[in-house]
């Protein structure tokens, strides 16, 4: 529904905005759960009553190959109807933001990609076995709520792309941002997350997702490069046509 309000804002068509986002998001749920049936299979063949639960199981590569899944459906659906690629980028910008902020709520109160230990007066401690087994949230020590500072920056992202996207002045601006905000903010809150199944580079010196954060950091900023023929035209108020017709009119006299 936001995503509609910013695609009226950019000058691009809701209801095809609308078909674009059911169509990624079942893409990306259905997507990234046949993946965990065919890397399962073997034990899902024994115990196939199992497969109910795999909507309960979360992981970086899996996230990882949602979100891959999505971008590729996305981009066909845009290219196959003549959707401006980086307006579309920006109408989906703020939603999306808001969006990872409400994903990061559930992951909270699910155990998803806790904390780390810490003794900070905010640390929360998680009691529900579930929360164990599904998610392997450690149960009775006090863990940072990482979930909680991703929320809220994410949240913060949105409002600020929401403002900003009437003043942009070139397509892709607030996708840029949105980018490199994103990255940045993935990247410092992975030093509050639990490293176990984030994945490492160079050895240990950066979590998985951080070297994720690095690449939207420069994709962002590649979409920030100044292009004329991304450039926005400024439209001149009523007033201001009126005042300039005005001017124009007394010099020829």
């Amino acid at each position: 529904m936001l995503a509609q309000r910013t695609a009226r804002t950019v000058g691009i068509d809701p209801n095809k905005v609308w078909n674009l986002c059911i169509v990624v998001l079942f893409t990306a749920l259905i997507g990234s759960r046949l993946l965990l049936i065919i890397a399962n299979w073997s034990v899902l063949r024994t115990h196939p009553i199992w497969m109910l639960g795999l909507s309960m199981i979360h992981h970086p590569l899996l996230a990882a190959a949602g979100a891959t899944l999505a971008l590729l459906t996305a981009w066909i659906f845009v290219h196959q109807s003549q959707m401006p690629l980086r307006a579309t980028a920006d109408v989906l910008a703020p939603p999306l933001a808001l969006a990872i902020a409400f994903e990061q709520v559930g992951a909270l109160l699910a155990g998803s990609g806790y904390g780390t230990g810490t003794h900070v007066p905010w640390a929360i401690r998680y009691s529900d076995t579930l929360a164990e087994r599904w998610s392997g949230a450690p149960i009775g020590i006090p863990v940072h709520p990482v979930q909680a500072y991703t929320a809220l920056a994410f949240l913060s992202i949105s409002v600020f792309l929401l403002l900003w996207l009437p003043k942009r002045r070139q397509h892709g601006d607030v996708a840029g941002v949105s980018l490199m905000s994103a990255g940045v903010t993935l990247f410092i809150t992975e030093f509050w997350r639990d490293p176990i199944g984030r994945g490492s580079i160079f050895g240990g010196f950066l979590k998985g997702p951080q070297a994720t954060a690095v690449v939207l950091v420069l994709t962002g900023a590649a979409l920030l490069l100044e292009r004329a023929s991304q450039r926005i035209a400024a439209v001149s108020s009523p007033a201001a046509g009126s005042q300039q017709q005005a001017s124009r009119e007394t010099m020829h006299g």
